[in-house]
């Protein structure tokens, strides 16, 4: 196990943190990561967590809160430190700040088939809440 660190994201971080994603299958066809990344820096970039581990970028987590519910997205772990409690991690760091924020819950939404991925979150407490997640697009980052 290596030793990893829990910081901040940095402008520098960006091609690297892309990279974790696309290795960690985050990247949809619908989704510019950059852009994703712009958007989260110009909303709260104090929100974006970044861990490193043998001087890269090897996790992440893009913190949300609009002062009724908690958001985490693009929770990742590269593949090869997965399984060493780094998400756990990066979970706690990420309940702890919004804790401090006064959120009440987080939400998280995940893909149905993706079933390892839910049983990490009902490991450290989470449940399936009966709703519906549904969303609609106002900017198409790819063009169709």
């Amino acid at each position: 196990m290596i030793q990893t660190h829990i910081r901040r994201f940095q402008r520098a971080d960006e091609d690297s943190v892309v990279a974790l994603w696309k290795a960690c299958g985050l990247v949809v066809s619908q989704n510019d990561p950059h852009k994703d990344i712009a958007r989260k820096l110009a909303d709260s970039p104090d929100l974006f967590l970044v861990a490193e581990g043998s001087g890269r970028v090897i996790g992440s987590c893009m913190v949300g809160y609009e002062g009724h519910r908690g958001w985490i997205n693009y929770l990742a772990v590269h593949p090869d430190f997965q399984r060493q409690g780094l998400a756990t991690r990066l979970m706690a760091e990420a309940e702890s700040i919004l804790s401090e924020l006064g959120c009440p819950k987080i939400n998280l939404q995940i893909r149905k088939s993706n079933h390892s991925v839910r049983s990490f979150y009902e490991s450290i407490g989470f449940v399936e809440d009966d709703v519906l997640s549904m969303g609609r697009r106002l900017i198409t980052d790819t063009k169709p």
